[in-house]
């Protein structure tokens, strides 16, 4: 069970005499920048090179969140590619059925995003035209196939990267990498509410500590009991 906000800040203030002061800034700052407000979900992708790289996209535009549905691949990742990003973002994991997209969606409804199906469908708009006011999960498909037809018929936006070249798309992690930076470009220089809260801001904070910090699940554990010591009475 996850300790609660007040827990948190409580470990974060104690774990963070454990890191470098270079590191603690290097937090707050990439905290300052991470959003909730974007996100992606990618179906069914096998390329572990290309699984890789869109973490990477995500991590380096400020995007927090990675939907992973697995139908019938696994999600892998080169770690060479990756440079280390997952470490740094959560990534949820959708593989209990045989056919999973429709567990995300539902997911990601809950959660208030609209539901937007990179495709070039005859509904679709350019990226750079797609509202930004509402949250919105960016769907991407397989590298051979694309997105489902379900995947496609259940969206409620569709959206496409325009090109002028003879090849008919872009790689899926090129097509990230490219939605990604217009959508947080805008969002950072618009008035909409994209930040992280404070309760988000703690969770991740501490997750990054307990990625940093060697043999951080035995500190955490002693950390716990002195913070709940404290706070019995007399």
């Amino acid at each position: 069970m996850e300790p609660d906000h007040k827990v948190r800040l409580a470990l974060i203030e104690q774990m963070d005499k454990l890191i470098t002061p270079r590191r603690r800034l290097l937090f707050e700052k990439v905290l300052a920048n991470r959003t909730r407000h974007i996100t992606i979900a990618l179906e069914n992708i096998y390329q572990p090179h290309n699984a890789s790289a869109v973490l990477r996209s995500c991590d380096l535009t400020g995007v927090q969140d990675v939907h992973i549905i697995e139908n019938t691949n696994e999600y892998n990742v080169n770690p060479d590619v990756a440079m280390g990003a997952s470490k740094w973002l959560n990534l949820h994991k959708y593989n209990s059925i045989d056919y999973n997209t429709p567990l995300a969606y539902q997911y990601l409804r809950d959660q208030g995003y609209k539901i937007v199906a990179t495709t070039p469908h005859h509904e679709s708009i350019a990226i750079d035209e797609l509202p930004i006011t509402e949250k919105a999960a960016l769907v991407f498909g397989t590298e051979l196939t694309g997105l489902t037809e379900w995947a496609i018929s259940n969206a409620d936006m569709y959206v496409n990267i325009p090109m002028v070249g003879f090849t008919e798309s872009y790689n899926i992690s090129v097509s990230a990498a490219i939605c990604l930076y217009s959508l947080t470009r805008r969002l950072r220089a618009s008035e909409i509410s994209w930040k992280l809260e404070e309760e988000q801001v703690s969770a991740i904070r501490l997750q990054w500590l307990r990625n940093s910090i060697k043999k951080s699940e035995h500190i955490e554990k002693e950390l716990l009991k002195n913070i709940f010591s404290e706070k019995k009475p007399d």
